[in-house]
C-alpha cells in the first residue's frame, strides 16, 4: 500500500525565488558545456527559460520542454563535466515544477542545480574537491529565504556514496544550518 503524500501550501512566489537562485547556480558552470559542446544551446535556453519564469511566474509547456531538452543534452554529452553542467541547467528549469509534498526527489529540484553545477566545476578542475566544496559554500551564501523555507519543508538528505550525493548532502545541511531549519 502506498503512503499518502504529505502536502503543504506552496506559493508561486516561492517557486520564482527558487528559480532565480537555481538559475544563478546553474549559470556558474554553463560555460563548461558551451566550451565542450559549442553547437548545442539547449542548456543555455533552459537557464533563460527559468530566468523568465522567475520574473513572470508563468509556468509554460515551453519551460517543461526546455528542461527536458537540457536533460537530453546531459545524456548526450561525452564529457563528465559537460554532463553535470547540462544537468544543472535541466534541474534549474525543472525547479519551477517542484511539487508541494515532502519528498527527497522533490528536494533534488531545489538542491540539484547548485550541486550539479558544483560537480561540473569540480570535474573541470581535474576532480579538485575544494572547487566543488567552494561552490557549495557560494550557493549557501546566495540562497534566498524562500528557497531555504521550501527546503525546510522537505525531509533532510542523508549523505550518499557518490560525490554528487555528498555535494547534495553538504548543500542541504548548510542551508538548514544557515536558516536554523529543523
Amino acid at each position: 500500500m502506498k503512503e499518502a503524500k504529505d502536502y503543504f501550501p506552496l506559493a508561486m512566489e516561492e517557486l520564482q525565488a527558487l528559480g532565480a537562485w537555481a538559475a544563478a547556480c546553474a549559470l556558474r558552470s554553463l560555460s563548461i558545456y558551451e566550451r565542450i559542446v559549442p553547437e548545442d544551446a539547449r542548456p543555455r535556453k533552459a537557464i533563460e527559460g527559468i530566468v523568465e519564469f522567475s520574473r513572470s511566474g508563468k509556468r509554460t509547456q515551453a519551460l517543461r520542454i526546455l528542461a527536458m531538452d537540457a536533460y537530453r543534452a546531459s545524456l548526450g554529452a561525452r564529457d563528465a563535466a559537460a554532463k553535470a553542467a547540462a544537468m544543472a541547467a535541466s534541474l534549474a528549469a525543472a525547479s519551477a515544477y517542484t511539487h508541494p509534498f515532502r519528498d527527497l526527489r522533490q528536494a533534488e529540484h531545489i538542491l540539484g542545480p547548485a550541486a550539479y553545477s558544483a560537480l561540473a566545476l569540480e570535474l573541470e578542475g581535474k576532480g579538485d574537491e575544494d572547487i566543488g566544496d567552494g561552490e557549495i559554500k557560494w550557493a549557501i551564501e546566495m540562497v534566498n529565504a524562500e528557497t531555504a523555507g521550501l527546503l525546510g519543508k522537505m525531509p533532510p538528505r542523508k549523505t550518499g556514496e557518490k560525490r554528487i550525493g555528498k555535494l547534495l548532502y553538504d548543500l542541504d545541511c548548510g542551508i538548514r544550518k544557515k536558516f536554523e531549519l529543523a
